[in-house]
């Protein structure tokens, strides 16, 4: 049987680490969970299907964790979804302009998360 696809979270909410991580098995998708970049970077060299970013996670920069994913060769196709409050429309907006591929409001983020891991999974 091959090995799950895996997936990258960068978040520290514990209300989202869990609906995560029970959505991802669902989908048969390995997760894992880190907080800081330098193992961001270093696990996104193990090619993972779909990195998550929680946009407010004061641990990182995830403007700037976006644009040196993006800007490396290794990481660059890597599909990015990062999420934040529905009313922050300018960290949206710079979020897409570093070249994260998707930005959803959190509420949008949990009502799709099954659909959005099942795409990664299979892909």
């Amino acid at each position: 049987m091959p090995e799950p696809k895996k997936v990258l979270a960068v978040l520290e909410d514990l209300f989202f680490t869990v609906k995560i991580n029970e959505t991802a098995k669902r989908a048969g998708l390995a997760i894992t969970f880190v907080k800081s970049e330098l193992d961001v970077l270093e696990q996104a060299k193990l090619d993972p299907a779909l990195i998550i970013v929680d946009l407010n996670f004061q641990g990182v920069d995830p403007l700037n964790l976006i644009r040196k994913l993006k800007a490396d060769e290794h990481t660059s196709r890597i599909n990015l979804v990062g999420y934040l409050s529905h009313v922050q429309g300018e960290l949206k907006q710079q979020a897409q302009e570093a070249g994260c591929d998707m930005v959803l409001a959190r509420s949008a983020f949990s009502q799709n998360l099954p659909q959005i891991l099942k795409r990664h999974a299979s892909s």
